[in-house]
């Protein structure tokens, strides 16, 4: 939602909260983009007018990344639309392509913010273990068929969790002057089989992320599995709120935005 508009915006009649999923693949991540390039936001705003017969401008309680998907978005905006809300996600399945769907549509209260409102989020990544690639997977994962230490990449998951300084894992680019203290609920991997490819999954549950945190994460519980770093130096790096200490980001095609709580 622009902020210069929000003011107009909330003197509308209804304010609609969505739960979107999508395949981020083929945009330029969440977030607005200027022609030619195409976000998954620009396509709602612009298919959503179709709907509601005015102006639609988001807010989302996450901008995924390029490549980045989700399965919980959550977005709300300001309309004069008089459609009911149990019919919005069978009108914008005839409007929106198929990599994105709504999954659940609600009136809130004009007060209610997709982003601002938010207590916290889960993030998932899925690593692919086979030797062979997976077509049914390989847009959902990152494809590592060396040996993994599961175990080990367990108990650097477990470092995480608490309230901390996660500078390490903060990429330059994302808002500045941003607290990087966090807090992290939960952060465990677990296995889990999909379309037959045998996947480890990272869960990470956090009142927040920074720019790329989720993806940082992985990158540095990934070189514990791969036995580059052990424990010890795990949490060394972690400790000194350096991002140089950390390998690159791992690709963007694992993470997926499962969940908003408010």
């Amino acid at each position: 939602m622009r902020q210069q508009h929000k003011q107009e915006m909330k003197l509308r009649r209804r304010n609609i909260a969505l739960t979107v999923a999508y395949d981020g693949t083929n945009y330029n991540g969440f977030q607005w983009q200027s022609p030619p390039h195409v976000a998954v936001q620009n396509i709602l705003e612009e298919r959503l007018e179709k709907i509601f017969g005015d102006k639609i401008e988001l807010a989302a309680a996450g901008r995924t990344d390029s490549g980045v998907h989700a399965f919980g978005q959550v977005v709300n905006f300001f309309t004069d639309g008089r459609i009911d809300v149990e019919k919005i996600p069978i009108a914008a399945s005839c409007v929106l392509p198929a990599d994105i769907v709504v999954r659940e549509a609600r009136e809130v209260d004009k007060n209610f913010s997709a982003l601002h409102s938010a207590k916290s989020k889960i993030y998932l990544y899925r690593i692919l273990r086979d030797a062979a690639s997976n077509p049914f997977v390989n847009r959902f994962a990152w494809h590592i068929f060396r040996p993994l230490d599961a175990d080990a990449m367990n108990d650097a998951l477990k470092i995480l969790i608490g309230t901390h300084d996660y500078s390490s894992f903060k990429a330059a680019g994302g808002a500045p002057n941003m607290n990087p203290v966090r807090t992290i609920f939960a952060s465990e991997l677990f296995e889990e089989k999909i379309f037959g490819g045998n996947c480890l999954t990272i869960k990470i549950h956090a009142s927040g992320f920074l720019y790329h945190m989720a993806r940082n994460i992985v990158t540095l519980v990934v070189a514990v599995g791969r036995k580059k770093i052990t424990l010890d130096e795990f949490q060394k790096i972690f400790d000194a709120r350096d991002r140089s200490l950390v390998p690159a980001t791992a690709p963007a095609q694992g993470l997926c935005l499962q969940k908003v709580f408010y």
